[in-house]
């Protein structure tokens, strides 16, 4: 039942209704003040804020597990690279807490040996010529670890050196020639940064970008590399169609600087951006359209050794039988740098060239380290694709499969939503440790209601929640085993700390927890194999004056808003969302059209709130936001369709 707490506007309890800090929070950038060739970097998920060095922690919170406030201040780089990092303390880590508990020990890998005769290709580069591989899976009698010894044997392009085409080659209409498609097909051009009529150091500051005109018919892959031998530059490369479309962008990749690998779907010419991190263009057809000298992260400048070859790459499919249910995970050593899982469809569900296995929960089994991870829950039953690419060689891959934890478990995954106030360890955040945070009560002034609203605000949140995570799960269909307990602070005794139950606390502001976020989930549990994990809703932006960001609750009412109602709806959002990451669910596109509860924060606040479209919440239009099937957040660099509601309902089973 609820605890007794003092009825006290935030006000009177001198909370910070802005993030703390507030003057070193004013030297960054933020989304509403960018320059457009800034906005254009983060629409194709290249951060704007300057990159921590290799492999140390970024400021911030981790985006991966954050509904952050402003994209404009992530280190999306910074963080990718940290996590690559971090993975292999965090598998030793995860390997001594599997020995030490009383679990049964893995089940030792089968070897499988690709079929495709090494130095040939074409025999299982698509997922309808996959080699199966029989006898896998986790029924009685089958095995569920493999490891796939195979090598990637792709078409021998030579690169003879080009002479880099003059200046003024910043644009799509000015793109200097390659050759590519047109007599060749591979070259190498030693050039710079910096030397154009818009360089920092010879021309006006607005950003010098190296454009290039390449052709190549369908079913060829464009493979791109820039190595920066010396000097501070820092590329990152963007491919464009000819009417402006960006197609593929990288900035960091192991080992180089940046890589694309595209394969050509439709012939014809293409169009590849050579620029700074920090400096790219807002529009492909101006050369003159970077930010300038003003930006809050002025690009660097130096030589760059641009790599291009069009020709045959391999990529290997292998096929999978698995169960609705099953949860893969999977790694990849040795050559390959790019590691796919496709579904029954065949269509790709998480495709990763990283490995960003450290935001697991460590009682995860799944598999970590080499240099790609990726992870998959079945929806349904049947053959599924394990595909691998990006390298030249021998690769070693492996594919690991489990059963949700709680199958057949007692008690059931119980979600437990604390409005009450709590001690919370914030280091499980990248917080301070154990902070007090303030109760929900203590917000509603802010959103104009009262402490007489605060019960029927807590029950429309219940409601909402309950609709989120339980109703739409049950009432999909795909699971009949799915079953969750929703219980909450005002109805329920506190079962924080019993067995299978994870908790939402709903209240504290930034300045309390020491975590810069709205909202942050403990990790990334593909599976739910930690059942019992913390996640927060903070609550100071969300009540911030209306104006103030996107994020505030109150940008969005007005006299004709149904108060509670909208308050309510928007919550419920915000807890489903980190709920679902802590049962598996990665962050989806903010930018597309489609509307998901695991739509990533820093843009598109509206939308994750169920905003309609009079811009108005708490109207007739409101939308009402579900889990399901979108596109990944492209700046946290997975590809694929994410079926968020489908890696809930089959984690959280009995």
């Amino acid at each position: 039942m609820r605890r007794s707490i003092a009825a006290l506007s935030a006000t009177a309890l001198g909370l910070a209704l802005i993030t703390p800090g507030a003057a070193a929070a004013q030297a960054e950038p933020n989304s509403d003040e960018l320059s457009a060739a800034d906005k254009a970097s983060l629409a194709v998920g290249i951060g704007v804020v300057p990159k921590a060095p290799y492999g140390s922690k970024p400021k911030g919170v981790n985006p991966y597990l954050a509904e952050v406030t402003d994209a404009a201040k992530v280190d999306y780089s910074g963080w990718a690279n940290y996590l690559k990092t971090q993975s292999k303390s965090k598998q030793a880590q995860r390997a001594k807490s599997l020995a030490a508990s009383s679990a049964k020990a893995a089940t030792p890998a089968v070897v499988v040996d690709e079929d495709e005769l090494d130095g040939t290709s074409g025999g299982n580069d698509i997922p309808v010529n996959a080699q199966r591989i029989n006898g896998y899976g986790t029924g009685s009698g089958q095995y569920p670890n493999i490891r796939i010894l195979g090598s990637l044997d792709n078409e021998t392009v030579t690169t003879p050196t080009v002479a880099a085409p003059p200046e003024d080659n910043g644009s799509i209409p000015l793109a200097g020639a390659t050759g590519i498609g047109a007599g060749r097909s591979g070259a190498v051009i030693e050039s710079q940064i910096g030397d154009g009529p818009h360089g920092r150091q010879t021309g006006d500051g607005s950003n010098d970008f190296d454009f290039y005109k390449l052709s190549a018919p369908a079913g060829k892959v464009l493979t791109i590399t820039t190595a920066t031998p010396t000097g501070p530059l820092d590329t990152v490369l963007q491919l464009f169609a000819p009417d402006g479309k960006v197609l593929a962008v990288n900035d960091d990749f192991s080992g180089i600087d940046s890589r694309i690998s595209y394969r050509v779907t439709t012939g014809g010419d293409f169009y590849l951006a050579v620029s700074a991190y920090g400096g790219l263009p807002a529009d492909p057809f101006d050369s003159g359209s970077g930010g300038g000298i003003g930006d809050p992260t002025p690009p660097t400048e130096g030589p760059y050794t641009l790599t291009l070859a069009s020709g045959g790459v391999d990529q290997d499919f292998f096929a999978v039988k698995l169960r609705a249910g099953d949860v893969i995970g999977s790694s990849v050593k040795g050559s390959a740098t790019y590691l796919t899982v496709y579904d029954t469809v065949p269509r790709e569900v998480h495709g990763s060239d990283q490995d960003a296995s450290y935001i697991y929960p460590v009682d995860s089994p799944l598999p970590a380290g080499g240099n790609a991870v990726t992870d998959y829950v079945a929806t349904k039953a049947g053959w599924h694709y394990i595909g691998v690419a990006n390298g030249s060689g021998a690769y070693d891959i492996t594919v690991e499969a489990y059963r949700p934890v709680l199958q057949g478990a007692k008690p059931v995954q119980t979600l437990y939503l604390d409005f009450d106030g709590a001690r919370v360890n914030t280091g499980v955040f990248g917080g301070p440790g154990n902070r007090d945070l303030t109760a929900f009560s203590a917000f509603l002034t802010s959103w104009g209601l009262t402490r007489a609203d605060e019960d029927a605000v807590i029950d429309a949140v219940v409601a909402g929640v309950t609709e989120n995570i339980k109703t739409d799960l049950e009432q999909s269909g795909l699971n009949s085993r799915f079953k969750i307990k929703i219980a909450n602070s005002k109805d329920n005794a506190d079962v924080w700390g019993k067995a299978n139950v994870s908790r939402v606390v709903v209240g504290g502001t930034i300045e309390e927890s020491g975590v810069e976020t709205i909202g942050i989930a403990q990790s990334i549990d593909p599976g739910n194999f930690e059942t019992e994990e913390t996640a927060l809703v903070l609550l100071d932006v969300l009540s911030a004056p209306a104006g103030d960001s996107p994020a505030s609750l109150n940008t969005y009412l007005t006299p004709q808003s149904d108060r509670i109602r909208f308050v309510a709806q928007a919550l419920s959002n915000v807890i489903s969302h980190e709920a679902g990451h802590f049962f598996g669910d990665f962050h989806t596109d903010n930018q597309d059209a489609v509307a998901n509860l695991q739509d990533a924060g820093g843009t598109g606040f509206a939308t994750l709130f169920g905003v309609g479209p009079d811009g108005v919440g708490g109207t007739a239009d409101d939308i009402d936001v579900d889990f399901g099937e979108d596109a990944f957040l492209p700046a946290e660099g997975f590809t694929g369709t994410e079926d968020t509601l489908g890696r809930i309902v089959f984690g959280v089973t009995s």
